[in-house]
């Protein structure tokens, strides 16, 4: 006969004695948020790099493309592709520094604001997922928060559901 918390570990996104370690917990939880993240996204054909940007920008203001990627720690190359992609959209436009003509100057643009109050709503629905796991729970230990949420069913069925 299967024991209820067998049942509960075989739904566990840590299972067994690898919830007692903090880092095994914050690797599966972090890869549960970015998956439930970018599904989210997707129906506005967002990325969660995407959504880094227009934040980064909408509380900064304008950045030196270089600088904003130093800031959300994306390479480079990589920023490049984000900004090609949400320029396509007119969400971001970027221009050439008027001191330093090698550098563009990156600017959230009033359909990106859009865009982003829209991916705003998105991952606020994935927080929803979060909070709600942890809703009858004391916050004054960390770890017993982070087992509640690896143990969650509701949690687990949303990471099942995106069928990666």
């Amino acid at each position: 006969m299967i024991e209820n918390s067998d049942r509960a570990n075989d739904i566990a996104l840590v299972p067994g004695s690898i919830a007692s370690h903090v880092s095994c917990l914050l690797v599966k939880l972090g890869q549960v948020s970015f998956r439930l993240q970018e599904a989210a996204l997707a129906p506005l054909n967002l990325r969660v790099r995407h959504f880094s940007v227009l934040q980064a920008l909408a509380d900064r203001g304008p950045s030196v493309q270089l600088e904003l990627g130093r800031y959300l720690r994306i390479d480079p190359a990589t920023m490049a592709a984000v900004l090609d992609d949400l320029g396509r959209v007119d969400a971001v436009s970027r221009e050439r520094a008027p001191e330093d003509r090698r550098r563009y100057i990156v600017t959230l643009t009033p359909e990106g604001q859009g865009l982003l109050s829209r991916a705003v709503a998105a991952i606020e629905a994935v927080d929803a997922t979060f909070r709600a796991a942890l809703q009858h729970q004391p916050e004054s230990d960390p770890l017993k928060g982070l087992r509640i949420l690896a143990a969650d069913p509701a949690l687990a069925a949303a990471f099942d559901a995106t069928g990666k």
